[in-house]
């Protein structure tokens, strides 16, 4: 079936960037101290021609404004998905949200949402590169299965309502949640991947959403009176599980209209048929999150408590690896402004689905209260839970060293970066990679002006502060960063995890000194 869509009247823009819909630049930063770092700084727009950098593959999927094609990059060898859209199938106000969806895809940091990589663009089109998930969409699924049973379909609802409860803790909306928008990564796992971003909205605390926005299977009756907020994702997740459990929807009808007379009615069946051999647990849920009135309907943090979800999941995690990483994450130290954001690339753009499946699992395990985010409280309950009272003095250190963009909780990307082995990961291979990312000109060398075109976005600095980065790490003074330096500046890490992270700074000068005179 179609779509419930609202279109604005806003006039088109010509030129739009990411750079351009950031968040307002916040005050002037002065001290190095202060500068953020998140995984959204290396989603990059790049100059260079898409073919340049990719090997373009198969297709995979279509839509109204492009396709969606396997693609290979030619230096790291790392299997992509890319996103090609016709620039002339974007008018007007399609433009403006294509560079929104972008825009919000970078702040999104969760293993149940599609993580984007870069953006490419020509005279005709453009470019978007997200990771792959060979495994299709969750329609494609349904059409295959007359139904699923309980303990499948718990597994799937868990983890697109992990998503949306992350998504609504950091205020975002996404407004057209349905099979097609779940992916399903066969390579992982069978991990959920949350995608199109299209219609979402990033709400201001208490503000109501009038447009229209659905599709009419999903749709919620508020939605539809156009006064509604974000339990509308709610109503949509009940519906997909329904699907799941019976294998049609709850409201049918021969076009959209007669499904949308349907849905402001909102009157469905959980009786007879198939549902005779479902649950009255399951029914519970269902019920719970397809309450007509929003204000009674739970939430989605509040879901992922529901009993259910504790009858037919087994959450036992791998307590070997949880302990690993929480170990590792004790030991992690970064003193630098380049390594951390060096470090954050590698993992970001380059970490394979192997090395942070385990470290995926530890994190929503350590997630108690399922925001995405792993708050100081939640960290000193896992060591007391995995290695005991030991520990729980070093949280304020820990967060100090992880929480590299000053939020005041761990993100997933900051957990993998702190607890992933860097034995495995920093290979010469994935340095140089990593420091051509910054030598933008590929002269050799890293410049201040070479750091701040990747760190500098959406940023406001007192413009010292380049330099500052640049002295940190600069062994012999010329001003820029050589590759020794910088490879330099990457093993320390190397020794930080082999002695626990617990080294002097005249420790950390020598060793550096030495790696330098080796490499020179």
């Amino acid at each position: 079936m179609g779509v419930c869509t609202s279109k604005s009247s806003k006039k088109d823009t010509n030129v739009v960037s990411l750079s351009e819909l950031n968040d307002p630049p916040m005050k002037e930063i002065t001290d190095v101290n202060e500068l953020k770092i998140s995984q959204g700084d290396f989603v990059l727009e790049k100059n260079s021609r898409f073919r340049d950098s990719y090997q373009i593959g198969p297709a995979i999927g279509s839509g109204s404004f492009g396709e969606v094609r396997k693609c290979k990059n030619k230096l790291t060898k790392q299997a992509r998905a890319v996103k090609i859209i016709k620039k002339e199938a974007l008018e007007g106000n399609e433009k403006i949200r294509f560079f929104y969806e972008m825009e919000i895809m970078k702040k999104l940091d969760h293993p149940n949402i599609l993580r984007i990589y870069e953006v490419f663009q020509d005279e005709k089109r453009y470019f978007l590169i997200t990771e792959l998930c060979s495994g299709g969409e969750l329609f494609d699924e349904i059409a295959k299965k007359t139904f699923y049973n309980e303990s499948d379909a718990a597994i799937i609802i868990h983890q697109i309502l992990e998503a949306i409860s992350y998504c609504h803790s950091k205020s975002i909306v996404h407004r057209d949640l349905k099979p097609e928008n779940v992916l399903i990564d066969s390579t992982n796992n069978n991990l959920i991947k949350i995608i199109d971003f299209g219609t979402s909205y990033k709400m201001k605390p208490g503000q109501k959403m009038s447009q229209p926005f659905g599709t009419s299977y999903y749709i919620a009756p508020e939605v539809l009176y156009t006064n509604y907020d974000e339990k509308c994702d709610c109503w949509s997740i009940g519906v997909i599980m329904y699907i799941l459990l019976c294998g049609k929807p709850p409201f049918e009808g021969e076009t959209d209209k007669e499904i949308c007379k349907k849905v402001r009615d909102g009157r469905y069946t959980i009786e007879g048929g198939q549902w005779e051999e479902v649950t009255d647990e399951a029914k519970d849920l269902i019920k719970k999150l397809m309450t007509y009135d929003p204000k009674r309907r739970i939430s989605c943090s509040e879901a992922l408590n529901h009993p259910w979800f504790l009858s037919q999941i087994n959450e036992e995690g791998d307590i070997a690896n949880t302990i690993t990483a929480l170990e590792n994450l004790r030991d992690f130290k970064t003193t630098k402004k380049l390594q951390q954001a060096a470090i954050a690339f590698i993992v970001s753009q380059l970490a394979s689905k192997e090395q942070m499946h385990d470290l995926q699992k530890a994190f929503k395990h350590l997630d108690v209260n399922k925001t995405g985010v792993l708050t100081k409280e939640e960290l000193k309950i896992g060591y007391k839970e995995f290695i005991g009272d030991g520990a729980e003095e070093e949280v304020d250190r820990i967060m100090l060293m992880a929480d590299t963009d000053k939020s005041g909780a761990i993100d997933y990307s900051e957990w993998v970066v702190a607890t992933i082995s860097k034995k495995e990961l920093l290979s010469d291979e994935k340095l140089k990679q990593a420091f051509n990312l910054f030598d933008g000109d590929g002269g050799g060398s890293i410049s201040s002006c070479e750091i701040k075109e990747v760190l500098g976005i959406g940023k406001t600095f007192d413009e010292r502060i380049w330099g500052e980065i640049i002295s940190e790490v600069d062994i012999n003074g010329d001003g820029e960063i050589s590759y020794e330096e910088f490879k330099a500046m990457m093993s320390k890490l190397l020794t930080d995890e082999n002695l626990g992270g617990r080294v002097t700074q005249e420790d950390e000068e020598e060793q550096i000194l030495k790696e330098v005179e080796k490499d020179l």
